[in-house]
């Protein structure tokens, strides 16, 4: 595996942070998460490869305990608003100090600067700051946000991780840590760059919901089917779409393609 002999500490939280952690266990790395000692119950269903301890970290023994789990760690994972590591005397300025060949990844929804760092927030916040919920839904209907996936999970969670397996990659050569500052606002905004960047091309350049591959074309997109269930069709290609003309489906639940060609 990958990431064996990796240490990880992820102090528990909601979803980003477990995710992150998990992806790294998945991977081989040795994830220990740090939970509350006052919690009756962990909501974390993403545990999977992970050992848990409970520590106070309101108590000067509990921090102490979190500090030298630091010192024998490769990466820890904090999923608190700027200034709540600080408060605890748990900043990278003084972790970093004792091991500086830690990776401190700050996993946020607004980053550690700025108006909104001291605000609270959830997915559907994160991806509307970044703009990238403005195209995504039907026309003339409201905005649709798919789960809390797009600023959790894929802005958050892998942005984060992939964050720290690069900067694991940098300590190899330097063998120095560093600080991650993971924004879920920024991670969302930077997997909507083939949305900005292709706004010229024809693929979005129509108002949300007009365009090829929102649903706006008749070939890719949902349709109910007589069963009361749903068929999705992506039959971009020439080739493609006169087969669905025919009714000739390779696959009978989706039809994938991928160049606009029509």
């Amino acid at each position: 595996m990958a990431l064996t002999g990796v240490r990880v500490l992820e102090l528990a939280g909601l979803a980003p942070g477990p995710f992150c952690g998990m992806i790294l266990a998945d991977f081989g790395a040795k994830v220990i998460r740090v939970d509350r000692a006052t919690a009756t119950f962990s909501g974390d269903g993403m545990a999977r490869g992970k050992k848990s301890i409970a520590l106070n970290l309101k108590s000067a023994a509990g921090i102490n305990v979190l500090k030298n789990l630091c010192k024998q760690s490769d990466v820890l994972i904090e999923p608190f608003r700027h200034g709540v590591m600080e408060n605890l005397g748990l900043g990278p300025e003084v972790i970093l100090k004792e091991n500086p060949r830690l990776i401190y990844a700050r996993l946020t929804g607004y980053g550690q600067s700025g108006k909104y760092a001291q605000s609270a927030g959830h997915d559907i916040n994160y991806v509307s700051i970044s703009g990238l919920l403005s195209r995504l839904g039907k026309h003339d209907e409201n905005p649709t946000f798919p789960l809390n996936l797009i600023a959790d999970f894929a802005g958050g969670s892998y942005t984060c991780a992939l964050g720290i397996v690069m900067a694991l990659f940098e300590r190899t050569r330097s063998g120095q840590g560093q600080v991650i500052d993971s924004s879920m606002v920024e991670g969302a905004s930077y997997l909507g760059s083939f949305v900005w960047k292709t706004q010229k091309s024809g693929l979005w350049s129509r108002p949300r919901g007009e365009n090829v591959l929102d649903g706006g074309a008749p070939f890719y997109c949902t349709y109910r089917t007589a069963d009361g269930k749903y068929m999705a069709v992506g039959a971009i290609e020439p080739q493609f779409y006169k087969e669905l003309l025919k009714g000739k489906l390779l696959n009978p639940i989706n039809v994938i393609c991928s160049k606009f060609a029509i």
